[in-house]
């Protein structure tokens, strides 16, 4: 049995993606609502929501984030990078996750605790931090591997148009995943003592 320090481990950035998984489509919907569904958040207010393109979706995105990025290129040459690392790494997955807060329940949280209102926009980017993790153990324990991308704000309204989301999602990152093609390189650490202190 995976210790979760070994599934840990296992987790990693995974840019060689392709298409073959051995999960149906609805085994990995339900993959993700559990992840999530399990996952804290303050007030338990749930406020992560997510979204799970596969097949014709899937593609519609990565179409929909290159149209957006060629508006904002610097260059032609640049776009054409752009293009490749595009397809070759997120658009070559299977799918994506699309993560999202809800900002209703959050206005609705710092109007019911008001002496907490300031820290719940900062509650949520942890409650999604957290569920996305949460997704990306499961993803990984499962042999599937996944990269988390930030393309919001610049998809945000073309992504609410495309799958006619509520206007009170906010995108907040995607995550390509599928099977993996290539491992990710090693992983570098900075010192443990620069990062980690002990009192007794």
């Amino acid at each position: 049995m995976t210790t979760f320090n070994e599934l840990q481990e296992k987790r990693r950035s995974i840019y060689a993606l392709g298409k073959e998984v051995k999960q149906t489509d609805q085994e990995l919907f339900d993959l993700v609502k559990k992840s999530i569904k399990n996952s804290p958040s303050p007030f338990n207010s749930q406020s992560v929501q997510a979204v799970v393109l596969t097949g014709d979706a899937h593609e519609k995105l990565w179409e929909m984030t290159l149209a957006e990025l060629k508006k904002v290129a610097a260059s032609e040459e640049a776009f054409q990078a752009t293009t490749a690392k595009i397809k070759g790494a997120f658009q070559s997955g299977y799918g994506t996750v699309l993560y999202f807060t809800d900002q209703n329940i959050v206005q609705g949280l710092k109007e019911q605790a008001p002496l907490y209102a300031d820290n719940f926009d900062d509650w949520a980017e942890e409650s999604v931090g957290i569920a996305l993790y949460a997704v990306w153990l499961a993803l990984a324990e499962e042999g599937v591997g996944a990269s988390l991308q930030h393309y919001n704000p610049l998809i945000d309204q073309a992504v609410k148009e495309a799958f006619n989301l509520p206007d009170h999602w906010v995108l907040r990152g995607e995550m390509p995943f599928g099977s993996i093609e290539a491992p990710a390189d090693g992983k570098t650490f900075l010192p443990d003592d620069a990062r980690f202190k002990q009192f007794n």
